[in-house]
């Protein structure tokens, strides 16, 4: 009895302690709705540098938070979005680093990054050239890099309907633990749709493909959104990713169902 009283108290001093954090729902809640926000927001397909102004733009951002007490952790995130545009040659960086520690152990030590090249043909075609990839020190010492080049083609540009096409050759260079290190040519497709149906209806669906020797990925994201009345927005997606060599044990497909529902007051 004694332990479950402990117990109980435990819990309840708990619940009560949350229950004060007046912001604890508040920040709960605003991260919802900005997770919903980034499923409505699915732009029209961009191609190539259209839109874009010259100059430069971009962005800067940088989070960190720290703990002491009961327990001792740090985080740090870092994001930097560049780029510079002369009115045909586009260039563009992004860069994403996350460290994590806790109590004195570092569980997190991770770069993303990308840097690309895009020169515009005409109205229809555009050429373009790629260097990604990921340093990952913990919790594995890996590193997966891709550089390649190739052309985008515009099927179609109403403002109705968008559909963009681009095709590339490349050359990939992984150290993972799973599996032997790599370094192996890769072919990349990519198809980007848009279709407005309606004023209140709108189907998008992205497609890339990687192709190497040790494995073919592909990547599929459909959406619909539907705005039913003026307060009242629906998003249901289906996000396929399917390898043609998957790792043991592992399934070739993975299915991904979203649906986000947002009712508006104002």
């Amino acid at each position: 009895m004694l332990t479950l009283a402990t117990a109980a108290a435990t819990s309840t001093a708990a619940l009560a302690q949350s229950a004060l954090d007046t912001s604890a729902a508040e920040d709960r809640i605003e991260t919802l709705n900005e997770d919903i926000a980034d499923d409505f927001e699915r732009d029209t397909p961009q191609f190539g540098n259209e839109g874009r102004a010259t100059g430069f733009s971009g962005s800067f951002a940088l989070q960190g938070s720290a703990t002491s007490g009961n327990t001792d952790t740090a985080t740090l995130g870092i994001g930097a979005n560049m780029g510079y545009y002369d009115g045909l040659n586009g260039y563009d960086l992004q860069l994403s680093y996350q460290f994590s520690e806790n109590e004195g152990v570092t569980d997190e030590d991770s770069l993303l990054y990308e840097l690309e090249y895009t020169r515009d043909f005409g109205r229809s075609y555009y050429g373009f050239a790629k260097l990604q990839g990921n340093v990952e020190r913990l919790p594995f010492d890996t590193s997966d890099n891709f550089l390649g080049v190739g052309v985008g083609y515009r099927v179609f540009d109403t403002p109705d309907v968008q559909w963009a096409v681009q095709a590339g050759a490349g050359y990939r260079v992984a150290e993972l633990n799973s599996v032997d290190d790599l370094s192996e040519g890769a072919l990349a497709l990519s198809s980007n749709y848009y279709n407005q149906f309606t004023d209140t209806m709108a189907l998008t669906n992205d497609t890339d493909i990687i192709a190497s020797d040790s494995d073919t990925v592909v990547y599929n994201d459909l959406g619909v959104n539907v705005r039913m009345t003026e307060t009242l927005a629906l998003r249901t997606s289906v996000v396929t990713e399917y390898h043609t060599d998957p790792e043991p044990g592992k399934k070739d497909t993975d299915n991904t169902f979203g649906v986000s529902v947002v009712y508006s007051f104002d």
